[in-house]
This record gives C-alpha cells, sequence and structure tokens, in this order.
C-alpha cells in the first residue's frame, strides 16, 4: 500500500516547509548567532542573497518534481539525472543529513523545554526527559495521517509568525538609534570579505524548504503544488526573516546589534521582550520558542520517514521500510526507523551530558549535528541543479531553456560556491576557535556514507552490467 494520494494542498504544503525552517527559533537563534559570529552588518542581505539563490534553485527543481512525483526528492532527482550510482550515493547523504537535522534539535528542544519548566516550578527535570516526551508525541503523530500533523503545525507556525510580528513592531517603536537601512542592506557587501561566512549561517535558516517535493505523491495536484508551495515559501521565509534581523539591528541599535548578540545570544529576543513586554508575554515567547522547534521536529521526522519509504521501495534499503499504515497510509516503517534513531542517540547523550553544564547539549549534540546537517543538504542542492540539466537532457520536454539549463546552472555555480563557504567556515559554524579534527569527523559522518554507497554501487554495476535501483524509482 502507498502513501495517501491527493491530500495536501498549496496552503497545506506551505505550512509544512515554513515549519521545518521553525520562525520564531531561525530569528531568536539563527539571526542574532548570526550578528555575533560574523560581526556583520548585512545579516538581513544575506537572507535576499540566500533567498533569490534558493528561488531560481527551486525553478528546476520543482520543473523536475512534475516528471518524478516520488518521495525520495534528492535521492530520486540526482539518480534521474547524474545516473543511479550517484542516486544512491546522495541517497545516504540525504538520509544523514536529515536525521542529523531532525535528532540534532531534539538537543535544543530537550534545553529549552527543561529550562523553562525548571525556572517556572523550581523543579530540576533533565533536558533528555523533555526531549524524550517529544520524542513521543512526535513518533505518534508521525505514523498518522499526514493531514493531521499539517493541522498541528498550522497552529504552531501561525503563532511563531505573530510573536516574531509583534517583537518587530515592537523594536521600531523602541528603537534606541535611528533604523540604518543602508547599513542592513548595503549591497557592496554581497562580495565583501565575511560574508561567505554570513551566508553558510543564513543558510541553515532555509533548511527544509526543498521538502516541498517530497510530499509530491501525497498533493492534490502533482503538476502544480509542489511549485507554487515551494516558490511562495521561499519567499516568504527570505523576506520575513530578512525584515527580522533588520528589526533585531533596529531595537538593539546599529552600533550595539553585534555586541549584544554575541553577550546575549538566543536570549536576546526574550531579554527585550523581557524589558518591554509584560512577564506573561515573555512567558509565551518562551513557550513559542519551544512550540517551534516541536514543529520543525516534526517536520523533519515526515521528510525522513518518507525518504526511508522511498529508499526501501527503490532498492537501497531493505523492503521493509515501504511499508505503509492501511488506515492511516503513513510511512509507518520508515517512520519507526526514525524513532528508534533518535532514540539512541538521545540515550547516548543523555548518558556522556551527565554532569556537566546544562548547555552542554546545545553546543554539542544541537549545534554538531544541525550544523553537519546544512552541509550534507547544501552539497544534495548543488548536485540536484546538476542533476536537473542531465535529466531535461536526455528527456523531450516543453519546459523553456531557462527552466531546464539557465536556471539550474546558475544556482548550481551559487550553491556550489556557498558549500565551499560552509566548508571553509565549518568550525566557526560548530563554536570552535581553531581548527580541529572534529569538523573533519563530522563532515565525514555526512560524506563517506554517500561515498561508500557510490562506490559499491559501481561495483554492482560493472559486475552486473545493470544500472543500480536508484535507476528504477517509480516515478508516478
Amino acid at each position: 500500500m502507498g502513501l495517501e494520494q491527493r491530500t495536501l494542498t498549496v496552503p497545506a504544503l506551505v505550512v509544512m516547509i515554513i515549519a521545518a525552517s521553525a520562525p520564531l527559533t531561525a530569528v531568536a537563534g539563527g539571526v542574532t548567532t548570526n550578528y555575533a559570529v560574523t560581526g556583520m552588518e548585512s545579516v538581513p542581505l544575506s537572507f535576499l542573497i540566500i533567498g533569490a539563490i534558493l528561488l531560481v534553485f527551486s525553478i528546476g527543481y520543482t520543473a523536475m518534481s512534475r516528471y518524478i512525483p516520488n518521495a525520495g526528492a534528492f535521492y530520486a532527482y540526482i539518480a534521474q539525472g547524474l545516473g543511479g550510482a550517484a542516486g544512491v550515493g546522495a541517497a545516504m547523504v540525504a538520509l544523514v543529513s536529515y536525521n542529523l537535522m531532525q535528532i540534532g534539535i531534539y538537543g535544543m528542544f530537550g534545553f529549552a523545554a527543561a529550562s523553562f519548566a525548571n525556572a517556572s516550578f523550581g523543579t530540576a527535570i533533565p533536558w533528555w526527559a523533555m526531549a524524550l516526551v517529544a520524542w513521543a508525541v512526535v513518533g505518534f503523530l508521525g505514523m498518522n495521517r499526514v493531514d493531521f500533523s499539517v493541522k498541528v503545525l498550522g497552529i504552531v507556525v501561525a503563532a511563531e509568525f505573530l510573536v516574531v510580528i509583534i517583537y518587530n513592531i515592537m523594536a521600531f517603536a523602541f528603537a534606541p538609534e535611528a533604523p540604518q537601512p543602508a547599513a542592513s542592506f548595503n549591497v557592496a557587501d554581497a562580495v565583501a570579505p565575511g560574508m561567505g561566512a554570513v551566508m553558510a549561517f543564513t543558510i541553515a535558516a532555509f533548511m527544509g524548504f526543498e521538502s516541498g517535493t517530497i510530499y509530491n505523491e501525497e498533493v492534490k495536484d502533482p503538476a502544480r503544488t509542489a511549485r507554487r508551495a515551494t516558490m511562495i515559501a521561499v519567499v516568504i521565509i527570505a523576506c520575513f526573516y530578512a525584515f527580522s534581523a533588520f528589526a533585531v539591528a533596529v531595537g538593539e541599535g546599529a552600533s550595539n546589534v553585534i555586541g549584544a548578540s554575541a553577550e546575549l545570544g538566543p536570549d536576546l529576543i526574550f531579554a527585550f521582550f523581557g524589558a518591554n513586554a509584560p512577564a506573561w508575554f515573555v512567558d509565551l515567547a518562551n513557550i513559542l520558542f519551544i512550540t517551534s522547534l516541536f514543529a520543525a521536529l516534526l517536520a523533519f521526522h515526515n521528510v525522513i520517514a518518507r525518504y526511508f519509504y522511498a529508499m526501501g521501495r527503490g532498492g537501497a534499503l531493505p523492503k521493509f521500510l515501504a511499508i505503509t499504515s492501511r488506515t492511516t497510509h503513513a510511512p509507518v516503517a520508515g517512520s519507526l526507523a526514525q524513532s528508534t534513531l533518535g532514540l539512541v542517540v538521545i540515550a547516548i547523550f543523555a548518558v556522556i551530558s551527565q554532569g556537566k553544564d546544562p548547555m552542554y547539549v546545545v553546543f554539542t549534540m544541537f549545534t554538531w549535528m544541525t550544523n553537519s546537517a546544512a552541509y550534507g543538504l547544501v552539497l544534495l542542492m548543488a548536485l540536484t541543479s546538476f542533476a536537473v540539466i542531465g535529466y531535461f537532457k536526455r528527456k523531450q520536454s516543453s519546459e523553456s531553456l531557462a527552466t531546464r539549463v539557465i536556471a539550474p546552472l546558475v544556482s548550481g555555480i551559487a550553491l556550489a560556491y556557498v558549500f565551499a563557504q560552509i566548508v571553509i567556515n565549518f568550525d566557526i559554524l560548530l563554536g570552535m576557535e581553531e581548527p580541529g579534527m572534529l569538523g573533519y569527523v563530522l563532515q565525514g559522518i555526512v560524506i563517506l556514507p554517500g561515498i561508500i554507497a557510490w562506490v559499491l554501487a559501481l561495483v554492482v554495476r560493472s559486475s552486473t552490467r545493470r544500472a543500480p535501483m536508484a535507476d528504477e524509482l517509480p516515478v508516478s
């Protein structure tokens, strides 16, 4: 039995995509960290630049989805455009990257939820207990109908947007200095030294935007829904985050935003609320920060479950992973596989974090895993851009030259540049003051499974004189 057919609409898919980017988390954590680490005032501009790159990427990416409505997305597209062996390698990189992203967020969720509960009620709940609560709820929702998850995420995302909008309004209302848009949106900074590091941080806020095509077997109109939803989501994320990053600079003052971000980090926005809003609103903002993380957990869980499903169905992983529920049509085997991995990693970090500072799990489990995930996903996006060109070179279609060649070529080059910046600044992204072996180890965890799978697929091809199963993915 397959996935549920013709359920998701454009608005529903937009919600799923934006939930993965976690608006409140991205603004409170991502924007302030970007200011603090890079020391650049043009963080708002970087959201527009990355948004433009991803919008160009989406032109060819979503066009290909109309011909290959497969839950494997990167896996299926790279297989069809660059060959089966490359597809199998990409599949492993994607699976590792998405799992790193989802499981890493359990660290931040556990810390934030436990800290809030302990401060509010005088308890001493460990981070891993809260992480396990989220793990259980995510696992339950992941095995239910996908439109049920959409309803949960819709409420959370709407609340997140409302809180960030209120912050933006208050930032302008209580601005200690006159706003300086010329500094925040200085086009000359696009090629300035240091902008590469800024973009390496910024693109992490968009991770999950590509997930729209993963649901293409479950949308009402496979020819249009994913394309429209992806484009809409990218525009919303880019514009909203750019303006919100500018509001952070306005609220703290352009001369002080970098220093304040370095001092307070993700607490900057909540400190601002504490100084300018009622105590109940500060508590509400903290709760919504926690639910923002939960929304991202659920969104990425659904993506990973469908990846397991697609890879099991295509033969890259054991067939049992393609099992779906007879009642909900959810990819239950993939959901259980992802939940099992999450439980194992939570247990490992629960043991090694004993007796350490509560922030330890944020600096390690969350920071290491999510930045490693961004490393892998940006690489896959660059490869997918070139796969689009390869696919349409072999396939007769009515797509324009811009869609088939120009847009994917431009986005491929741009994403390759961003990936190079991530590699160059990887130690900085991990919060390390000096380069060390940790960066190489984490990059190896992402890339080596893909290389091994690619080599094995080539060996299979040469020994059997046929392409591996990735070339045989169902496309309808």
